[in-house]
């Protein structure tokens, strides 16, 4: 019996153990190395990505976020009022869209002829992202990823590298498995409506120094670090790179970014790091699970640049076995609205270094442990300073226990009415918003 019991111990800690890495992006000797391996090239890359990033940054960011709030409203309210037929049979070719951003575009049967209308719907801090709105299609026709330097004309490597923008789509469903980090260059939307698209066991997607990028409808899983080399990253460059970090999705000093109706599940460093001053993303309608530290968004107290970050999480659905670091966060003002949170282990939402975080609307159901109760947590900083950051929870529901502690001087100047970002629905409402998150399985010529 105790022979059986050392096995079965055994066996959970070799299950377990592996999502329950530190982030590699908060250890500083690991970003100096990162840095110190640019070239010329992508010094200057990075030098026209922070005047890309200042110019997106958005200064007076709470009267901005009406947009998103005003839309969630008005379309619920507009759904009260116009719904009949109750009780009869659903049509067969019913819109299922549940909120705003999907309202736009996914009623359309013709969604397939009309693909680049998605570029359109996207709402929050991300709001002008257009991807490769502006370019052709490209159709990837096979799941093959072994030339990293000259990538076969077919494969999602060779899209992501073209110069100029591109809108990429797939031929059929396919498995990927990224032998290294595929470095996404700017102007792209990767679409995987109408195939079912995994990006699965090899590496993840890197996001660096670019603008315009949307990826929308893939499914991210279980993601391992990529042992650097050799990596092209345009058409006229490919270098030597270090060792990657083993994110789903890493952005690093990037601005534009949309990421919609995808589903994460088990990376070996964060599902979605946003760092070095990344800003003006929009993170919607998706589905995460199976994993220890979600998403950090700053990685190091040191980098200042970060104070220019904005980001909307919207619309996600936090599902099982998560941990903690939904979102963890450093500088910057995150806006977290209509979210469902169904499960946490430590904590929900955390941060250090003064993050602005309004929490609106969302849904927060607590695990049965007393100890991880709390939504929030506060790092690397005693009472006194962070009762200064500006963390406030508006209409959010709390269940099973769960509680917020907000901080920050009321804002008499700056209220949180009609003309701010009280507008959203509350969080009862979620549950209905948040229904379809993660990547659909759209048929074509029906809504999706």
């Amino acid at each position: 019996m105790t022979k059986l019991c050392s096995i079965f111990l055994l066996t959970c800690l070799v299950v377990t153990i592996p999502t329950f890495y530190a982030n590699v992006l908060e250890d500083e000797e690991f970003l100096d190395n990162q840095t110190k391996s640019f070239d010329g090239y992508w010094k200057g890359r990075k030098q026209v990505a922070e005047k890309q990033n200042q110019e997106a940054y958005i200064t007076d960011p709470y009267s901005f976020t009406i947009n998103m709030t005003n839309n969630i409203s008005d379309l619920i309210t507009g759904e009260e009022k116009g719904r009949r037929n109750l009780a009869g049979k659903q049509s067969q070719d019913s819109c299922l869209a549940t909120n705003p951003i999907d309202r736009c575009w996914r009623c359309d049967p013709k969604w397939s002829e009309n693909r680049k209308k998605l570029a359109d719907c996207v709402q929050g801090f991300g709001r002008d992202t257009i991807g490769g709105k502006k370019g052709p299609f490209y159709v990837v026709t096979s799941n093959l990823d072994n030339d990293m330097v000259n990538p076969v004309p077919g494969t999602l490597r060779h899209a992501v590298t073209r110069n100029g923008p591109l809108w990429i789509i797939f031929a059929h469903s396919m498995n990927i498995r990224l032998s290294q980090e595929l470095i996404v260059a700017g102007d792209k939307t990767i679409d995987g409506r109408g195939a079912d698209i995994y990006i699965v066991n090899g590496a993840g997607f890197t996001i660096q120094f670019v603008k315009n990028v949307i990826i929308h409808g893939i499914k991210i899983f279980d993601i391992n670090a990529g042992q650097g080399g050799l990596i092209r990253d345009s058409e006229s460059h490919y270098g030597l790179r270090t060792q990657s970090d083993g994110d789903g999705i890493s952005i690093f000093g990037s601005s534009y970014i949309w990421i919609d109706h995808v589903s994460m599940r088990n990376a070996r460093d964060g599902l979605i790091d946003a760092i070095q001053g990344s800003t003006a993303i929009t993170i919607s309608n998706s589905h995460f699970t199976d994993h220890n530290e979600v998403m950090l968004f700053g990685a190091s107290d040191s980098h200042e640049e970060d104070k220019i970050m904005q980001i909307t999480l919207v619309f996600n659905h936090f599902g099982k076995r998560l941990v903690q670091r939904m979102p963890r966060c450093r500088f910057g003002f995150i806006h977290v609205v209509n979210n469902d949170y169904t499960h946490w282990e430590m904590y929900a939402i955390g941060g250090s270094k003064h993050p602005t975080i309004i929490s609106e609307g969302n849904r927060f159901v607590a695990p049965d442990s007393k100890d991880a109760k709390q939504i929030t947590k506060r790092e690397y900083s005693l009472e006194p300073e962070w009762k200064k950051w500006q963390w406030r929870s508006i209409k959010d529901e709390v269940i099973n226990g769960a509680f917020f502690i907000e901080s920050g001087p009321d804002l008499t100047n700056r209220p949180f009415t009609r003309k701010d970002m009280i507008s959203s629905r509350p969080g009862t409402y979620v549950g209905r918003l948040t229904r379809h998150a993660g990547s659909l399985r759209c048929i074509v010529g029906k809504p999706c």
